[in-house]
């Protein structure tokens, strides 16, 4: 697939800074996969699009406030890392923003005056950082000055240019339980503790599975084509009880209806593997895209992506290049809000 196939023409006034109130008050674009009929809806009227016996498959990672600032010395120059492996030790990776490029050897002050060494860069464009403070290690640091690692073009649409203190639960779902994410599985944010009863009486399944998103969702598509690129692996858990439910609703003829590319990623991945979905760990650098054979899901609930991304290729591969295209059209039109805070659509 040639990345250019992946354009589309958003103007900056759909891209969404903030979450919508309350959480499943957000818009939903229904695309059924056969015969491309689209539809308008709330969030909230989701199970009504169900049936019962489906089954949604949620990310349970939870983000991580991994976002730290800093400055460069002696000159003072700002930094903003981003914190991938934060542990109690005081050597981690990170990615790290910065006006002038960064040296091996280079000594940063943190906000709160953690003293940091910049050691060598890695060949996935990290950073080793060493926290010369013992006391705590990345963990604690991240605990007294980390920032919730919202996407770049979010911070853009802000005048302060920061998060806010709304999205240290707003950029959350409401079932995330394990830590170490650096970007949220965006399309689980719609979700309330409200709706998760309503479709649990309605009949439809709820299974959780982890993956851990990395800092690769933030990456741009550098090569020619989308299948070319190389993603950075993601640590996936797949456990007993969703691996079981997920083969009880196939079995009795219900979909699998995956919440976000990322459940998509971790489902697939272990198919792949393992010729049916079972209990599983591991990492994927799954890339997903036109022409590719789904063995698991049947069904997308996610948000509009970014043009040239790897998850717009996926949503491509599942539904169609020509009808998600026209959903992105109709969506456009109609004044959906786009990205990590926006609005979603089921596809399905």
């Amino acid at each position: 697939m040639r990345l250019e196939e992946l354009e589309f023409d958003l103007p900056s006034r759909l891209i969404a800074a903030h979450p919508c109130e309350p959480r499943d008050g957000s818009r939903l674009l229904h695309v059924e996969r056969g015969g491309g009929r689209i539809a308008h809806a709330r969030f909230r009227d989701l199970g009504a699009l169900l049936r019962p016996g489906d089954l949604l498959v949620v990310n349970t990672a939870r983000v991580t406030a991994a976002r730290v600032r800093a400055r460069q010395k002696p000159e003072g120059t700002p930094v903003e890392l981003l914190v991938l492996d934060a542990g109690t030790g005081r050597v981690c990776r990170a990615l790290a923003g910065s006006r002038r490029p960064l040296k091996a050897g280079a000594r940063l002050r943190s906000e709160g005056g953690a003293a940091i060494l910049v050691e060598a860069r890695r060949s996935d464009g990290s950073w080793g950082v060493l926290l010369e403070e013992r006391e705590g290690g990345w963990i604690g640091l991240l605990a007294r000055e980390g920032r919730m690692p919202l996407p770049p073009y979010i911070l853009k649409k802000r005048a302060e240019r920061s998060d806010a203190p709304e999205d240290r639960a707003r950029y959350q779902t409401v079932f995330a339980d394990r830590e170490g994410a650096v970007a949220a599985p965006t399309a689980g944010l719609h979700f309330s503790e409200g709706m998760l009863t309503e479709l649990a009486e309605r009949g439809i399944g709820i299974a959780r599975l982890f993956l851990r998103v990395g800092p690769g969702t933030f990456l741009p598509v550098r090569s020619a084509r989308v299948e070319e690129h190389r993603l950075m692996a993601e640590e996936f858990e797949i456990g007993a009880d969703c691996a079981e439910m997920v083969r009880k609703a196939r079995a009795s003829g219900g979909r699998v209806v995956a919440v976000g590319t990322t459940v998509v990623r971790a489902l697939e991945h272990c198919a792949r593997e393992r010729g049916e979905v079972t209990p599983c760990s591991g990492a994927t650098d799954l890339l997903i895209c036109p022409p590719f054979s789904f063995r698991v899901v049947d069904g997308l609930l996610t948000n509009f992506h970014l043009p040239r991304s790897t998850l717009l290729a996926l949503v491509y591969a599942l539904g169609g290049a020509a009808r998600v295209r026209a959903a992105y059209v109709e969506a456009v039109r109609e004044g959906y809000r786009f990205y990590s805070y926006g609005d979603a659509m089921l596809l399905l």
